[in-house]
């Protein structure tokens, strides 16, 4: 009989997916669900508390003032303007790698690579150094009137290029993975390079974009180290929801800055609910093509029954 329950135990612990005892598995359980609401639930519900700690008509006052209401705007402009720009190099970028073999493929990969290594802060040193007053393009710039460091176009190109690996880096996998047969296929049959693309390969990667453009937007609307050094913090002009967030605490207007804060952690949490629906749809999908049943071979013409 022990041997017999052992042999069950064994069983379940398998279709688990795992050899731990029950014991080992609550309590790492338990310890990832402490880390969790330790340093996720913890603070985003300090960040409630704190912003609504003079009440709601405090915090509505503190979003509709002047320079909030800029900073919002400008956060949403530049990951309006960003994002698309990431979309379409993203995918260029990912297709070029994963779909062809040329020259410098392996420099490209480490290029799109680069602003993972590079800190935001020397992202952002390195476009005042090229466009700056001071820069290599300083002078020709002011002498025609472009202002580019201190001023929006800055602070988007900051943007572009701390959040461009995002999408590349999540389709270059996917991409490779689902190797090039089908695009073969698609030019062998006459269709044009276009109409592969749109027909095949997008179809293909449409939830791997998906994921790629959700991480690039909440990147590009919560970064703070490139856009601080090429935006020159001035108030209701260059300053971002992060930036605006740390004028505010810094002057001790600690529930303007908190309201402030909430409405970046609003604006994460509903893209989190956007990748959460996204990836339920995907499974999904994915489920119902596996339970379709299999095509069955059709009789050659002429057969006898």
């Amino acid at each position: 009989m022990s041997g017999g329950a052992g042999m069950r135990a064994n069983l379940g612990r398998a279709q688990a997916g795992t050899t731990e005892s029950a014991a080992v598995r609550w309590t790492l359980i338990g310890a990832a669900l402490l880390f969790m609401f330790f340093f996720l639930v913890l603070p985003l519900a300090a960040v409630a508390t704190e912003a609504l700690r003079k009440g709601w008509d405090a915090y509505v006052e503190a979003l509709k003032e002047p320079d909030a209401w800029s900073a919002i705007r400008l956060t949403l402009i530049t990951a309006a303007i960003s994002v698309p720009l990431n979309l379409v190099f993203g995918v260029a970028a990912a297709w070029a790698i994963a779909k062809f073999e040329f020259k410098g493929k392996a420099f490209l990969t480490t290029l799109v690579d680069l602003p993972f290594a590079v800190s935001p802060v020397v992202a952002g040193l390195i476009y005042v150094l090229v466009f700056g007053a001071q820069g290599w393009l300083g002078p020709w710039l002011a002498a025609h009137d472009i202002k580019i460091i201190f001023a929006v176009p800055g602070i988007v190109l900051a943007t572009v290029f701390v959040t461009f690996p995002f999408i590349a880096r999540e389709l270059i996998p996917l991409m490779q993975a689902q190797g090039t047969d089908e695009e073969q296929a698609a030019i062998v049959l006459g269709a044009t390079g276009w109409q592969t693309f749109r027909h095949v390969t997008l179809p293909n990667i449409k939830w791997g974009l998906l994921y790629g453009v959700i991480l690039c937007n909440a990147r590009a609307m919560g970064e703070f180290g490139a856009v601080s050094v090429v935006s020159g913090h001035i108030r209701g002009q260059t300053n971002t929801m992060p930036l605006h967030v740390e004028v505010l605490y810094n002057e001790y207007q600690s529930v303007a800055a908190f309201a402030v804060a909430s409405l970046l952690a609003i604006l994460a949490l509903v893209t989190l609910v956007i990748k959460t629906v996204a990836e339920w749809r995907h499974e999904r999908e994915m489920k119902a093509i596996a339970e379709l049943p299999p095509e069955r071979p059709q009789p050659a013409s002429g057969a006898s029954a």
